[in-house]
């Protein structure tokens, strides 16, 4: 049973309930210029794809139920912390497994889920921070995301009792950024409904992709989820995907240019200046 930790503020990305307006954020994993930590994480088969980037769009956060009359002084509320994909598809392509860190006063208060869904659920009382560590597989070729979610079990401003039919839905909207991905796991996952991938101009040469198992793509998702009528619907997080497959677009463009830009510099001078 949790005890109660200092009052904390929820960054500006949080939310306080279903109707609240979404905040979006955008994390970029690595720095390309990292060259000495991508190459501990990434054995030397390991060939990245210079000037990519891979986008995979997650939500993660907080749903909390008041007990009503079943609630003592210590388990007040049921409550659910999750990392799910924006618009609920499974994860687990991209994502090995996910470690919770909760408040000390848990009994095993580190928590490491290793499947889809990427959840789980207590009872307590108090608010507090929940550290989430994101692990992803190893051809991904990154070290570990942290992030950092508020636990919040009451309204704010609502006046009245509480509901033991409407939770406290707490959630925020993150654009994970992968720069410089693997050739093979750009390959792996370049038609994964979770991940957002640039077309790559056909003169690249990728490993073959895997034969994905649609049923198994499936068996990780949200979408029929017990709480996910709950789920925020981030709206604007459409828009976002629209605007960052645009985005990936005028990238591939780039990559494409800058290799004809190469040749041309390969090129004997005076057939330059004849061409001219």
């Amino acid at each position: 049973m949790p005890l109660n930790s200092p009052s904390m503020t929820p960054n500006d990305s949080d939310l306080g309930g279903n109707d609240a307006d979404p905040r979006l954020q955008l994390t970029k994993i690595a720095n390309p210029s990292e060259d000495f930590e991508k190459k501990a994480l990434c054995s030397t088969s390991c060939k990245r794809l210079k000037d990519v980037e891979i986008y995979v769009p997650i939500v993660f956060g907080t749903i909390a139920f008041w007990l009503g009359k079943k609630a003592t002084e210590t388990q007040s509320h049921r409550w659910s912390v999750y990392v799910r994909g924006a618009t609920n598809e499974d994860l687990s392509g991209v994502i090995k497994k996910v470690v919770f860190q909760l408040h000390p006063s848990f009994n095993n208060p580190v928590r490491v889920v290793e499947s889809p869904p990427f959840e789980l659920s207590e009872c307590g009382w108090g608010e507090f921070e929940i550290a989430i560590s994101l692990l992803f597989h190893d051809d991904v070729g990154e070290k570990k995301l942290d992030l950092y979610h508020h636990l919040k079990l009451y309204a704010e401003n609502e006046p009245g009792p509480q509901s033991t039919k409407k939770p406290i839905v707490v959630e925020t909207y993150n654009e994970i950024v992968f720069p410089d991905p693997p050739e093979d796991f750009f390959s792996r996952i370049q038609n994964h409904p979770a991940v957002v991938v640039p077309r790559l101009p056909a003169t690249f040469k990728l490993p073959p992709a895997p034969i994905e198992d649609l049923h198994a793509l499936k068996r990780g998702d949200t979408k029929n989820h017990p709480l996910s009528q709950w789920f925020i619907n981030f709206s604007e997080a459409d828009e976002l995907l629209k605007l960052t497959a645009a985005r990936q677009r005028v990238q591939a463009h780039i990559v494409k240019l800058r290799r004809q830009l190469s040749v041309m510099d390969e090129l004997p001078q005076t057939f330059k200046l004849d061409s001219d």
